[in-house]
């Protein structure tokens, strides 16, 4: 288990959250205390350079490789408080690859759904439906995850 696992478990603690996510921030991961995750959740090599939005859902057996960017596709206009819509929401044993991106418009619910594979680099701008695999920018549908990989 990587520092960044370990520090992402304790950023739940009420004791220890605030610190343990500054500290996750310093080495270069954004994960807002708000996203609600399972375990198990693997950050891969440290997950050095990703970003998720604070609504997003992740479920369990999810692995997030460096580089990935769960967010507003809309980021340039500032969120007014109260009037926030839209979030990802990332099923079971999903695996988002390096440097991917994954962008939900305003009032969408993205769904990534159980068993996908979202490949490195892709820009996913709609949900997926289970065990596809995703590539390109934008990503579409390259093809089916065998059951049991």
């Amino acid at each position: 288990m990587s520092v960044q696992d370990r520090l992402l478990h304790a950023s739940r603690s009420r004791l220890l959250g605030r610190v343990a996510y500054l500290m996750l921030k310093s080495l270069g991961v954004e994960f807002p205390r708000s996203v609600e995750w399972s375990v198990p959740l693997e950050l891969a090599h440290g997950a050095v350079g990703l970003v998720v939005h604070s609504r997003t859902r992740i479920g369990s057996g999810v692995t997030l490789m460096p580089g990935v960017v769960i967010g507003r596709s809309d980021s340039y206009i500032p969120e007014q408080a109260g009037t926030a819509t839209g979030r990802v929401v990332i099923g079971d044993n999903v695996t988002v690859g390096a440097g991917a991106k994954v962008l939900f418009k305003p009032g969408q619910e993205l769904v990534i759904a159980p068993g996908t594979i979202v490949g490195a680099n892709a820009v996913l701008l709609e949900s997926t439906g289970a065990d596809e695999v995703w590539a390109g920018n934008p990503a579409r549908r390259v093809g089916t995850r065998a059951v049991g990989e």
